[in-house]
């Protein structure tokens, strides 16, 4: 066996030109740097989003940067809305390949003052429209003996708790983590892997305008960041590049793993 076939080189390994993905939640934050990683590397990228202007925005951007890119607009917690965006994007892009669950909501609400309906919502969008895209993805791909790649992302408060007033949310992400080891168990066979990333402290749109409302979550913050070992929040694209990873032949080897990425954060 010569070196080169043993030894697959880097920009084969990376290149997903002829791939198409599904990136949900991906207008913004973490979901467009997944999406920008994805197109960089020459796959077709369908961005979903609850936010039609910024998702319009974001693939206008996708596109000028020399990239192939369609937006859909998405409600992941509607089963109606994943069975609309599936069919627009395999219609657009004539297949798929990649699935990044990314789309979730991280309301701070203390146990007491939970409210039944914040509890559905939080789960019907962070657990049940990953689950369900994940399963009308896969019987796509199982349809038409496709081999895929489904990434979800979690959350470090999915292995230890960060703030009070997370419990929904923490409890949703610790069952993706679960949900991941599943789906990985039951679809290997099919030649799909499923993996999940655990991400820290990422600065992002979002996350700043919910941890910026009150001086409490700006404490919350400061407090958070004394425990991670590198000093700094990451950035979305600290996301982006481990979601490349798994998209990739990186990692053809891999399933049912969480790649933690923290800066250190679970360390301390």
């Amino acid at each position: 066996m010569s070196l080169r076939n043993k030894f697959p080189p880097i920009y084969e390994l990376i290149n997903l030109k002829g791939k198409r993905a599904i990136v949900t939640g991906g207008a913004m934050g973490i979901g467009f740097a997944i999406a920008y990683r994805l197109a960089e590397a020459g796959a077709t990228v369908t961005v979903a989003d609850i936010d039609s202007i910024k998702g319009e925005s974001a693939v206008q951007n996708l596109i000028n940067s020399g990239f192939q890119a369609h937006f859909a607009t998405c409600d992941v917690s509607k089963e109606e809305d994943i069975s609309r965006t599936i069919s627009l994007a395999i219609s657009k892009m004539d297949g798929i390949e990649i699935l990044v669950n990314n789309a979730g909501i991280f309301p701070f609400t203390p146990l007491l003052e939970l409210k039944s309906g914040e509890i559905e919502k939080i789960l019907d969008v962070n657990l049940k429209g990953t689950l369900i895209f994940s399963r009308e993805v896969s019987r796509w791909m199982i349809e038409h003996r496709k081999s895929g790649s489904i990434i979800n992302i979690a959350s470090v408060d999915a292995l230890h708790p960060s703030h009070s007033g997370m419990s929904t949310y923490d409890a949703s992400k610790g069952a993706i983590l679960s949900l991941t080891r599943s789906l990985a168990r039951e679809l290997g066979i099919h030649s799909i892997r499923v993996n999940a990333i655990a991400p820290g402290g990422i600065l992002t749109e979002g996350a700043l305008s919910q941890k910026g409302q009150a001086e409490a979550n700006r404490s919350a913050l400061k407090e958070f960041l004394s425990r991670i070992v590198m000093g700094r929040m990451g950035v979305a694209d600290d996301i982006g590049r481990a979601a490349l990873f798994l998209a990739s032949d990186l990692s053809s080897y891999m399933t049912g793993s969480v790649l933690v990425v923290d800066g250190g954060y679970l360390l301390s």
